[in-house]
């Protein structure tokens, strides 16, 4: 959800919502410390809906009925920060057409003000989700949407860290939304309740960045992660204002550890499942630990380069411990390319079989 800067040259960016800054930044070592001291990417297992769904807001399907909700939203940057002041959860289901999500945001003043499609949504409260079918860190969707069921959806080729951009004129061929509010749009004279929501991403659509099945197989897990964006707000003369000098909070399902959504390697593994709803287990992702670790090392590198205008060659040069890395096959390996850098380690997974990993100097990850 927020706008960050890029990284080569002063330009504005308009995408990915939150603040539009016009310097470029590569993260801090405060960043990095704060990106690697977090808790686990949360577990989501998705069952099968078995009819297709009617996108109204209401949650009122029995196939919502039978799904779990996620645990409820945290800030942002985890629980260094206080609770939300209100709950929000999620589920999610699938079938042959469709990855479907709905949502339940308590709110005692609903209100929202933009009505034009792509406009910057976040300015209003708003219901974000994010999707990295692969798990790369690249080429994902990000989808923002208002009480008013007014839309923004985009395409990020890579994080605005390693310079984006943000498809802004990307729209979603065969989107459902939907919005239920239980209480009184934009009226400040009552206490309102909630409000509901509802998504239907076609799985034609999300096949374009995915490379892998789409809609997927049993047990395939894929990234996704949500935010809620809530403004504190004031009556004045009978009319919602934004409290002036504040900021909008953003609560999330799987925290970020720092204030940017776009940073997919902390979103949430989303399981997909054929089986009957509550009788299967969410896996954890047996890579996950490699994955960290090479996130460390392209911090680091970051870091490195600004203080020495090249990249490192080894660990070593990087003073890293990656002494902790469960699995860990061989200590990790960097190699120093023409462009930038390509970081690999190699790990045993639970089955015995080894896997490699590794990262390049724009944070994508790939297995070879």
């Amino acid at each position: 959800m927020f706008m960050l800067r890029k990284s080569v040259m002063p330009i504005f960016v308009l995408a990915g919502a939150g603040m539009i800054f016009s310097q470029c930044a590569k993260p801090s070592p405060q960043q990095v410390d704060k990106a690697m001291t977090m808790s686990l990417p949360k577990g989501y297992v998705c069952y099968r809906a078995d009819h297709p769904l009617n996108i109204d807001g209401k949650l009122d399907d029995p196939s919502w009925q039978n799904a779990p909700w996620t645990d409820d939203f945290e800030d942002i940057e985890g629980d260094k920060r206080p609770k939300p002041r209100f709950r929000t959860r999620a589920k999610m289901l699938w079938d042959d057409d469709y990855f479907y999500v709905a949502a339940e945001l308590e709110e005692p003043h609903i209100w929202g003000t933009l009505t034009q499609r792509d406009c910057v949504i976040f300015q209003d409260n708003d219901f974000e989700v994010f999707i990295d079918p692969d798990s790369d860190n690249h080429q994902y969707y990000e989808f923002e949407m208002n009480a008013l069921n007014t839309v923004w959806d985009l395409r990020l080729v890579k994080p605005y860290r390693d310079g984006g951009p943000a498809l802004n004129e990307w729209d979603i061929p065969g989107l459902k939304t939907g919005v239920n509010v239980e209480g009184t749009l934009n009226d400040p004279g009552d206490t309102d309740s909630k409000w509901t929501v509802e998504i239907a991403f076609p799985w034609s659509v999300l096949a374009e960045y995915a490379n892998r099945p789409s809609p997927p197989q049993d047990s395939d897990r894929w990234r996704v992660n949500f935010s809620r964006v809530e403004w504190q707000i004031e009556i004045i003369d009978g009319k919602y204002q934004k409290v002036a000098g504040t900021k909008e909070d953003n609560w999330v399902w799987s925290p970020q550890g720092v204030v940017d959504m776009h940073r997919p390697e902390h979103w949430g593994y989303v399981q997909f499942s054929t089986a009957k709803p509550g009788q299967a287990e969410f896996v954890p992702e047996p890579t996950e630990s490699a994955r960290q670790s090479l996130m460390k090392i392209y911090y680091a590198q970051q870091d490195y380069a600004k203080k020495n205008q090249v990249w490192a060659s080894s660990i070593d040069e990087l003073q890293l411990d990656m002494s902790g890395v469960s699995n860990l096959e061989s200590a990790p390996q960097i190699e120093v390319t023409p462009n930038g850098f390509i970081a690999r380690i190699n790990v045993t997974l639970p089955d015995g079989n080894a896997k490699t990993l590794r990262i390049d100097h724009e944070s994508r990850i790939l297995e070879e």
